[in-house]
């Protein structure tokens, strides 16, 4: 790592080749990455370089950015209302919030109230274990609990519901999440890709959900593992504040070449 920035000089490199893109989309997960891990997700609050450098490169032409997380949509705006500009999407629920107002049709909207009710049952008396309500989904969050019940409640969580024909499973660092209707970060890329005619991405991310992102970019596109733990991302940085300068070099490198990037195209399916 150089510094106390911890970005490596390949990463540095990679930065500045994909700052020459004519169209680049800059795609980033939220929570460990613009945000650090707290234990009340409701003061999960981005850190103010990252807004900064997001706001920058939002307004550079031929440049698209977008958040990409598990939050619904509503909680992702809650947080950071006012700090960032329309131009930036917010793509809630891994992507199922991708396009308006999600649609479940009846039998989904059944077999959400069963995982619901299930689930309820699940962390029922269980201390430090909560459960959190997205439009297609089911959360169970076990941060804050002992280790032992957390294990024990996601275990239960998989074995039960998690098993159920039309479920979908994913999992994260101390979060079991079972949706309703099939999604990924790694489709959601490929569709602001396409929206946004893009030559290359950047993409950050922290967690296992993220891998999906990682797993659909190309030689040209950059991806970036915030913290440990295995992954597809070609590099890796140690924290949220070392992300933020990913975000800062990209934007230095670009805007003396803004100007010679195509005008971003409207957004089209």
């Amino acid at each position: 790592m150089t510094g106390l920035t911890g970005v490596e000089p390949d990463l540095r490199a990679a930065l500045a080749g994909l700052a020459r893109a004519p169209r680049l989309l800059v795609a980033s997960d939220y929570d460990g990455v613009l945000a650090p891990i707290v234990a009340d997700p409701a003061r999960a609050y981005p850190l103010p370089a990252a807004t900064a450098a997001l706001r920058r490169l939002a307004a550079l032409p031929g440049t698209t950015v977008a958040l990409i997380s598990g939050r619904s949509r509503d909680d992702l705006a809650a947080l950071i209302r006012g700090q960032l500009p329309a131009e930036v999407q917010l793509v809630g629920s891994h992507g199922s919030e991708l396009a308006g107002q999600v649609r479940l049709d009846p039998d989904q909207v059944t077999l959400r109230e069963r995982v619901a009710q299930a689930l309820a049952e699940i962390i029922k008396e269980r201390p430090g274990v909560w459960l959190e309500d997205k439009p297609v989904s089911l959360a169970v969050h076990t941060r804050p609990a002992p280790p032992e019940v957390g294990a024990a409640v996601r275990a239960a969580a998989l074995a039960g519901p998690g098993g159920w024909p039309g479920v979908h499973v994913m999992t994260g660092k101390e979060v079991v999440e079972l949706a309703v209707a099939a999604a990924d970060k790694g489709a959601a890329v490929r569709v602001l890709r396409r929206r946004a005619a893009a030559d290359a991405v950047l993409f950050l991310g922290d967690d296992v959900t993220d891998e999906n992102a990682f797993a659909v970019l190309s030689d040209q596109d950059v991806g970036v593992k915030i913290g440990p733990g295995e992954t597809a991302a070609r590099f890796r940085v140690p924290d949220p504040p070392a992300a933020v300068r990913v975000l800062q070099l990209l934007r230095e490198a670009r805007e003396p070449t803004a100007g010679l990037n195509s005008p971003r195209p409207s957004p089209a399916d």
